[in-house]
């Protein structure tokens, strides 16, 4: 029978908890030396880091098109909301994005307060205490809002109204007619 030390099942639980993550949008990249990138986007560990937001199947948007930048948090939080910067902000400009023509317009189109004028999309995330959480949250957000521009919307077919609903609507208005016809000052 084949058995696995203690090192190797915890190898391969975070071999499949890394894989499960590249699917659910991060597409993470390797370091030279073979090991997973880490968590956050620090070029420390290597300089070949890099990841892609992934959008769908044929879309995504490679790392040097996000900005993210940490900043301090706002609100009530003690001492370390003062001294720690986890709240993160994204800034994603659709103009100078390598995304498909077609989610350029639809982007643009949208009435949402978080697209300025010029284009650029700017996300606030300051949910949770850590910043690498906040950096997911704002990501994920960002990938919500491109998916739903994905999804190309049905165009409305007007319709006529039927003549049993045309009559409906006669006969209510000659009913509330009646109605008030009996509410008058008898002379």
């Amino acid at each position: 029978m084949f058995e696995l030390r203690f090192e190797q099942v915890l190898y391969l639980f975070l071999q499949q908890k890394r894989q499960s993550k590249m699917r659910n949008g991060i597409d993470n990249g390797t370091c030279e030396n073979g090991r997973p990138a880490p968590a956050l986007h620090r070029q420390t560990d290597c300089a070949s880091y890099s990841w892609m937001l992934r959008i769908s199947s044929s879309v995504a948007i490679p790392e040097h098109e996000i900005e993210i930048h940490a900043v301090r948090s706002q609100g009530a939080g003690g001492q370390n909301v003062n001294k720690v910067s986890t709240a993160v902000h994204l800034r994603f400009d659709i103009h100078a994005s390598s995304l498909p023509q077609s989610y350029k317009d639809e982007l643009l189109k949208l009435r949402d307060h978080r697209i300025s004028e010029d284009g650029v999309i700017t996300i606030k995330a300051q949910q949770y205490r850590t910043q690498e959480r906040n950096r997911e949250d704002a990501l994920d957000r960002l990938r919500t809002l491109i998916q739903s521009v994905a999804i190309p919307r049905k165009t409305r077919k007007p319709t006529k109204p039927t003549r049993a609903s045309r009559d409906r609507r006669i006969e209510s208005k000659k009913r509330q007619g009646r109605l008030k016809a009996l509410r008058r000052i008898v002379e």
